[in-house]
């Protein structure tokens, strides 16, 4: 649970047990989102276990694929993919960014209520 502004600020283990957490978290939907990708590239366009890894590593971060689409198959799941990753990347950013950016607010005392003044 994320404190809010007015508990105390969060020991400095507290916040780094959290932030593994995240990063974990992270982690673990880039493992997901990798191993659909590797699966896609795999069974749908053909490709050896190791080329889909490249393949799926190369769309997830932004790059573009590296072999090319044999048919019309391969060609929507690439696309697919890479709209899919295109919504992924930020929403990584955005949980590994998350801890540190509330632990910030938190020590700058910004407050989400009207407090009559």
């Amino acid at each position: 649970m994320i404190a809010r502004f007015d508990t105390p600020l969060s020991t400095r283990r507290r916040f780094l047990r959290r932030v593994f957490t995240y990063v974990a978290f992270a982690g673990g939907v880039l493992a997901v989102c990798l191993g659909i990708g590797m699966a896609g590239y795999y069974w749908i366009v053909g490709l050896d276990w190791i080329d889909a890894l490249l393949n799926a590593s190369m769309i997830l971060t932004g790059m573009g694929p590296v072999d090319p689409m044999p048919d019309d198959a391969a060609k929507l799941f690439a696309s697919t993919y890479a709209i899919f990753s295109g919504a992924v990347y930020p929403a990584i950013t955005a949980i590994l960014l998350y801890p540190f950016l509330h632990r910030l607010l938190h020590i700058f005392h910004f407050e989400t209520q009207d407090d009559g003044a």
